[in-house]
């Protein structure tokens, strides 16, 4: 009996902001998602604008779509992943960024190494990385702690463990938040650091507002910037 050829897992990035597709998405991404019939995808609607914005002749209509976000049960991964066990390649498209980095991607990963899928990552944009790269911190050494809790005396205790790290380590700290908080956690980490710690705030990424800049905390508290609903990596370093 022979034995059933199973798909590829594409890790295909998603841009970061609007206006970059043209910079961010390379030829490779382009012709596997031209012939790529099957995605699960953090936010279906995103999914389907971004590929269509690509302009490859694609029927969207025609392609297939699950939703795999953070609400999705283990349950369910096995039903939606199972084209990859009938031959079919499939697409995973985070809502921005890179699948599975901060991102429920990994989910559909597992699956695949459980049962002997390849999986193959593709080049592309990932607003933790390139905020690393831009910051001058310890490149060598760092850690990404996703969102810090909302409750303020939580996020209080956060910041001081991290920036705990960050000195007895000698630690790049990597955090972000929702960005209609980024406001709000700009404040607490102003008022809840020390004024020699180094902060470096990367908001909008490849986007036309990009802005990428480290100082102290000293000198944070005398500038002036909008962070409100634009997207930003926060890194904490000595």
């Amino acid at each position: 009996m022979t034995k059933q050829k199973k798909g590829n897992l594409y890790l295909i990035p998603t841009p970061l902001a609007d206006n970059s597709l043209d910079k961010v998405v390379p030829p490779q991404s382009k012709e596997i998602i031209a012939n790529t019939k099957y995605y699960l995808a953090e936010n279906v609607r995103s999914a389907r604008r971004f590929i269509s914005n690509l302009r490859l002749n694609i029927n969207i209509e025609l392609l297939n779509f699950s939703v795999l976000d953070k609400h999705t049960k283990a349950a369910d991964v096995g039903r939606i992943c199972n084209p990859l066990l009938d031959g079919m390649d499939v697409g995973v498209l985070s809502e921005a960024g890179c699948p599975g980095v901060a991102d429920p991607g990994n989910l559909a990963v597992s699956f695949a190494h459980k049962y002997d899928v390849k999986v193959v990552p593709l080049v592309g944009p990932s607003s933790i990385f390139l905020a690393l790269m831009a910051s001058g911190f310890n490149g060598q050494s760092f850690v990404f702690h996703g969102y810090l809790p909302i409750d303020k005396q939580k996020r209080a205790h956060s910041l001081r463990s991290i920036e705990k790290d960050a000195f007895k380590k000698r630690q790049t700290q990597i955090f972000m938040e929702t960005p209609y908080r980024n406001g709000q956690l700009f404040s607490d980490i102003l008022k809840v650091c020390q004024p020699n710690t180094k902060l470096c705030i990367a908001k909008d990424i490849t986007g036309e507002d990009e802005q990428i800049q480290a100082k102290t905390i000293r000198e944070w508290r005398r500038s002036n910037i909008d962070l409100h609903k634009i997207p930003v990596i926060f890194l904490i370093f000595f």
